[in-house]
Formats: C-alpha cells, structure tokens, sequence
C-alpha cells in the first residue's frame, strides 16, 4: 500500500556515527490435530495434546470480540504444531512443476518487490542471478489479473494500489532502483486521497501544504487553529530525522562493514546536526508516543491512524518512521500518488526487465520445496519438481519468515543456533489475512466527479479498531485513470478489508462449498457497503463480481494463512534482530540468519511492510553480497541520473573509508572458496569459473 516506511534512514545514520561521529479445483482434508493459537498480546494458551485448553478457547479469534481503539491486533501460530493438511489448488496460480537445474551465483526465492529488486541489482552487480517464482505471474502482491466478460477484458489489482514518487525521481527507494536499472514505467498521477468517515466524505489533499491546513480548519471546527499548530508541533519535533531522507537513502545500506563507506556522504549532515543521535532510539519507538506528546485533536489523531495503517498498525504499534516520508514529502508542491498504465504488475515486469537486461533469469511456476545445505551452509535449492539448483554465492528468500522456515526441514543434528532461529521466526507475531472484492461495473451515466481520486478510505466507527477488517478499508477505481483496464463504459474496482481477518473460521470450511460461499458474502457485505459511499447503486450496476477470501488470498499470494504481514509492534526489539537490536527498539529480525550463505528479504525485513519498502529489502540484500567497492560505484552512477539523487553518492569520505573496510566485504558467511588470496580486496568475478558464460565480465569497470 503507502510505502509509508520509505524514510528509515536514521539507522545508517546510528551505524555511520559509531565511526563518523500478498474457486479452488480440489478440496482440503485436514488430517491432524489444530495447531497452538494464541494473541502474542497475551500469554500462551496451555496445549494438551494439541488442544487449547484456556476457557475462551482460540484467541486469534477471541480477540476480534472486543476492537476497540486501544487494543493493538496480532496473531500467532506455533509452527512446531503445524497443521498437516492439502492446501487448495487454485485456477491461475500454477502448479510449481517448472524450473531446470542449474548453478548460479545468487538464487533468490520469491519474486516480490524484494526478491525482483535484490535480483535485478544483483545482476546489475555482475552476479549470475536466478529468480525463482512458484506462481504463473511475477511480482507478488503488485501483480494484477484479469477476466473476460461477454467479450470484454477486465483487469484488477490485487494488492498494492497507493504509490507516491513513482512518476518523477523521488526519495522512494523503488523508483530508485528503476532509475538506477534505466528502465521506465508510465504512471498517471491523482493529488488526493478520499476518505468517507462517520463525519461523511473528506479529502486529503497531497502535495497542497495550505490546502492541508484548510482542511484541518474545515473539519475541526473551533479547533482548527490548535489542530495547525499541533501538527507544525510534531513535524518540528520531528523535522531532524525527516531531513536524514536526504543524507543518506536505504540504497546507501548494507549488512558489513562497508556501511562505513557507502554512508559516509551522511557525515556534512551528521556533523550539522548532532540532535540526530538524540532521536534515534525514537526513530523505531512507537509512534504513538510522539503524537501523545504534541497531538490532542481528534481528527488529526485519526488522520495520523489512517497515514501509519497501511504498514500494519495504527500509530500504536508503528515506528515513528513510518511517519517521516509522509511529514517530509507528501506536503512538497510536485508530490503525487501514481496509477501504473496497464496495472500494478508493471511494478514486476519493470524489475523483470531490469533483471534479464543484465543476465539475470526469472523462472515462473518453479516451487522451491527445500533450501539445501552442506556443511552448515546454504548451497542451493531442491525444486518441486525434484530438480536441483545449486548457488555458488548466496541464496535469498523473499518468503515470509512463516514460509521461509517451512523450507529449511528441522534435523538431528543442526546446530542450536538454526534450530532457535527456525524457532523465533516461525512464532512472530503476525497480522490476520485479508478479504478482497472485485467488482466490474456498468459506467452508464455514473458522474464519479464528486470523488476526484481513484483511492478511498473507508471508517466505519473510529472507536474501533482500525485493524479490524469488519472496520476499516479501501476501496481502488484505478479505471478512472487508466482506461486500458476494463472495455469502454465500464469500471473496474478492487476492495480490500484491513489486514486483521482471522484465518480459522475460514480452514474449518471446504472452499466451493454452500457454508464456504455464503460466508464468503457475509464478510465482504461492508465492502460492498464501503463502494456504496462513492456510488449508491453499484449493486445495480455490477456486471460480475469476484470475492476473494483469505484461502484464496494465501494461495495466490504464497503467504501462509494470508498473513498481510510480520507484525512485531514498535517499542522493542524483535527476535533475531542482531546487534542492532541491542542498542535500539529494532523491530525487524536480521536479513542475515545463521546459516552462511542464506539471507532474507522482502515485507518481513527492515524497512517493512510498503512495496517500496519490500524494494528496498531487497537492495540491501543485493549491497550486502556484493564487494564494498562495486556499491560504491553504483552509487556514484546512480547520483548523476538527477540532481536529487546527488546525495547517493558518499563522495570523498567514501573513498577515505574504503580503504579500510573493503577486505571484509562481503562478510565472511557470504564468501566461498572462489575468494583468493587477499579476499575482499578487490570484487570477484564469478562468472570467470562458469564454462556456461563465454566472457568475462571486468568488474571493475
């Protein structure tokens, strides 16, 4: 949705100064007893063989009984009580029976914004790159699909559909990276978001910094003035950390010492502002503590809410630095949310292109069974289909943390540090899955002038929890704009419920059922009810609909029980989140993990949930494997597409800190026994030991 986590950049900025300064064709059966449940907000639940024995009986869903305001929704399963059960097969998604064997440098599992945009830089960097994809389609929860009705075409989002910054060159690291690829993607742009409220129909108005301030003097009443100065309150007290966005970018980071010299351009800034160290702690605190401190209208208390939701959670439960890009960039005159010309899966093909224009490979319906290993480290993968690919570098899992542990099967004699890590990431606390609506609609005579934009909020009750998914939603008209999407005349419009549905009132029915359909309608019944805001007889007017629920959900997205995503609420550390996570409330595990040679990226790593955040996930990981000097020089190239990205580039300082951090880059666990003599010194080419590339690549050029 909003990649509203862009802008957490302050953590370079703590590891530069410790130096310088997303109707099935077969049923499911369950086979074994129900997994372990409970609210990571609570204690455990007592499990004897395999049943909750608490009195209330299954909290995942115990606690979407009470939603109020205040109450921060998670999930959890205990995946060491893992249901043993077929899951459903759906038309379109594939059966996974594709890909050949191989040896390639890096393999990465997932094609995500993470997993495309480690790749494709990858590639970028000289590596022998293969994208392996267990759907039919690329590009995760950005990919969109389509129907054919009475002779007409209709194509829906399934995933993402808010985007700022992807029309200019901008601070979002996604368009970033597709400046850096030199691949385009046509947008159209809209200057607003709507939200239909229990107060009725407003509108945020982005890029407009007096039309936000008319806004608040609109809708608060006498309050108005103190609603003004409220909000130049906070975004004073956070105007440091907001302004770190431009001294160095997520693309600047890297998992090694050579952090040292990719962010060193950060130091004029550092050294300006000092207050920056002061701050950083409150950079991955929970937000809602700062919008204590300085916020006690009403309206702008919500609208903060709605800003952060998208990444999980209200403002309880969100990182201050969710907040940042929003309080920095959405107020700039040339600010403007983005409609992708012919669907968000041209976020995908975007990537895909940038991938294979550098040699890279993506292979679709290719399910990745198992990650192998030898000798403690990651060497490959075993394919569904039984073949094997081997990785000579690295492999990357762009799965959730939930799918990611199922890939690596427990054995007698791993080492503690695995097991525990296996342990961790299978029991993090997660949000509940989401339910979707498609609808196509007659457009005869429909005036939608009064709504200006093709993305609205809806809130049913703001006492309520805006992770209940009986609450809150949106709902996309991206037809509005892009007209390639559906026949002449019609409309296409993508619903989706806050990612706060419980899955288990969905497994304990058979899909294609009558129970399964009719409770299908029920919980999409509010958003039907949300569309009737903007257009009182859509149900008049629909030509077809699709529901889409959290089985479906989880089946085309590959995200187990349809998780929205890993929900480790701000304020702590979360588990395996490494050395970081020591000395700052870093709520994301480690891209790196235990064993050598496997890393992790994607919605569940720093920076979070927002597909430019995922994007940027993967950059990281791409920065990580690859040689201290070879990051430096595409920062150096990628400051000289616009002058806005000239701070990419770390300059001098770079070239003074190099010298003496390149011998441990990458870090050891990512290096093998092509490395010579004085390893680390210098990039390595890997493809000159591959009889399959004819050429060697001069990475130094």
């Amino acid at each position: 949705m909003i990649g509203n986590s862009l802008a957490v950049t302050a953590i370079s900025l703590f590891l530069s100064s410790t130096t310088h300064a997303f109707t099935p064709s077969h049923t499911r059966t369950i086979l074994s007893s129900s997994s372990r449940l409970y609210s990571t907000i609570e204690e455990a639940a007592p499990v004897v063989n395999g049943e909750d024995t608490t009195e209330t009986g299954n909290k995942n869903v115990d606690q979407i009984k009470d939603t109020s305001r205040d109450k921060v929704m998670t999930f959890a399963y205990d995946m060491s009580m893992e249901q043993k059960y077929e899951k459903p097969t759906y038309p379109g998604t594939g059966n996974g029976l594709s890909g050949d064997e191989g040896e390639y440098d890096i393999i990465v599992i997932g094609s995500g914004m993470g997993g495309l945009a480690c790749s494709a830089l990858s590639a970028k960097y000289g590596s022998k790159v293969l994208c392996l994809e267990s759907h039919i389609k690329v590009g995760g929860s950005a990919h969109t699909f389509s129907r054919m009705h009475e002779g007409g075409k209709y194509s829906f989002e399934v995933g993402p559909s808010i985007f700022e910054g992807l029309d200019r060159p901008s601070l979002n690291p996604l368009r970033m990276i597709f400046d850096i690829l030199e691949e385009t993607m046509p947008v159209k742009t809209y200057k607003g978001l709507g939200y239909w409220t229990p107060e009725g129909y407003w509108r945020f108005p982005i890029g407009n910094k007096e039309g936000f301030e008319k806004l608040l003097m609109d809708q608060c009443g006498e309050d108005g003035p103190k609603a003004i100065a409220e909000w130049q309150a906070l975004r004073e007290r956070l105007r440091t950390l907001g302004g770190s966005t431009t001294a160095v970018a997520l693309l600047n980071l890297r998992q090694d010492a050579g952090f040292l010299a990719t962010t060193a351009g950060s130091l004029p800034f550092v050294l300006t502002h000092p207050d920056v160290f002061g701050d950083l702690s409150l950079t991955f605190d929970d937000l809602s503590k700062t919008v204590d401190e300085f916020v006690t209208v009403p309206f702008l208390r919500n609208f903060i809410d709605t800003m952060c939701i998208f990444c999980g959670f209200p403002a309880k439960g969100a990182m201050t630095a969710h907040l940042l890009y929003i309080l920095e960039r959405f107020f700039e005159e040339t600010a403007a949310f983005s409609v992708p010309i012919g669907g968000t899966c041209e976020l995908g093909n975007t990537l895909q292109r940038g991938l294979e224009k550098f040699g890279g490979k993506l292979q679709l319906n290719a399910h990745v069974d198992e990650i192998l290993m030898e000798n403690g480290r990651a060497v490959g993968v075993r394919l569904k289909n039984g073949n094997v690919v081997k990785a000579r570098k690295a492999v990357v899992s762009n799965a959730t943390p939930f799918d990611t542990v199922k890939l690596m099967p427990p054995s007698d004699d791993e080492p503690k540090k695995l097991t525990k890590w296996r342990n961790d990431l299978g029991t993090l606390p997660r949000h509940g899955a989401i339910s979707h609506l498609f609808l196509a609609i007659d457009a005869t005579d429909l005036d939608l002038s009064h709504i200006q934009d093709p993305a609205h909020l809806v809130i049913q009750d703001w006492d309520r929890s805006m992770q209940d998914s009986q609450n809150l939603c949106s709902f996309f008209i991206p037809s509005i704009l892009d007209k390639s999407l559906c026949p002449e005349g019609k409309h296409v419009i993508h619903v989706y419920s806050s990612g706060g549905e419980p899955y288990e009132p969905w497994e304990k029915l058979t899909p294609g059922s009558e129970e399964y359909e009719e409770y299908k309608k029920e919980r999409v019944e509010c958003l039907f009810r949300a569309v009737e805001n903007a257009i009182p007889d859509v149900r008049d007017r629909v030509e077809f609909t699709i529901i889409g629920s959290p089985l479906a959900h989880e089946a085309f997205l590959r995200r187990d029980r349809g998780t929205y995503g890993m929900a480790w609420a701000a304020g702590s550390s979360a588990p395996q989140s490494g050395i970081l996570g020591s000395v700052l409330p870093f709520p994301f595990p480690n891209l790196k993990t235990p064993v050598d040679g496997l890393l992790r990226c994607g919605d569940s790593c720093f920076p979070g949930i927002g597909t430019p955040s995922a994007a940027a996930s993967g950059a990281i990981a791409a920065n990580t494997m690859h040689h201290v000097d070879s990051h430096l020089k595409l920062l150096s190239e990628a400051s000289k597409k616009d002058p806005l990205y000239k701070f990419l580039d770390a300059g001098i300082m770079g070239q003074v800190y190099k010298p003496l951090v390149q011998g441990f880059t990458p870090s050891p666990e990512l290096r093998t026994d092509q490395f010579v003599a004085g390893a680390g010194v210098a990039p390595v080419d890997y493809t000159a030991t591959d009889p399959n590339v004819s050429e060697r690549v001069d990475l130094k050029k």
